[in-house]
């Protein structure tokens, strides 16, 4: 049985924190369930709810679209930052900015929705902010 030591500060720099891993995975599961719901906007699902008093007003397939390019957007970001690309970061800031813009248009329609996004959102870009860059490979 052996026993690795590790140098505090080579060990952290190589190993990283784990929230890249973390906004890399929420990137996917979001963008997966963006696509979803893309499709059920263009679809003019009756599932959706009155979105009426919206950004897009009642025009669904302007929400698919939207939909669209958050999902796009998480979707490049999360796989750029599991190949340890720093333009990964860029993308998951940028995604993050319109995942919380987005909420707030839409906090008087779905309100818990609205706050979890916005919660999501704030972990990613906490997550990305507190990992170094050279965590990344």
């Amino acid at each position: 049985m052996s026993t690795h030591t590790y140098d505090d500060e080579n060990y952290d720099a190589v190993s990283g924190t784990g929230w890249i891993g973390f906004a890399a995975v929420v990137m996917f599961a979001v963008g997966f369930f963006r696509i979803i719901s893309a499709i059920s906007y263009f679809a003019n699902s009756a599932k959706v709810n009155n979105l009426t008093n919206g950004l897009f007003s009642g025009h669904t397939w302007g929400w698919g679209l939207w939909d669209l390019l958050i999902a796009a957007a998480a979707l490049f970001a999360g796989s750029s930052l599991l190949a340890g690309g720093g333009f990964g970061r860029v993308v998951a800031y940028i995604w993050a900015v319109l995942v919380i813009v987005q909420s707030f248009t839409v906090m008087n329609i779905a309100p818990w929705y609205a706050a979890f996004s916005i919660i999501l959102a704030s972990l990613v870009i906490y997550g990305l902010a507190s990992s170094p860059r050279s965590a990344e490979r």
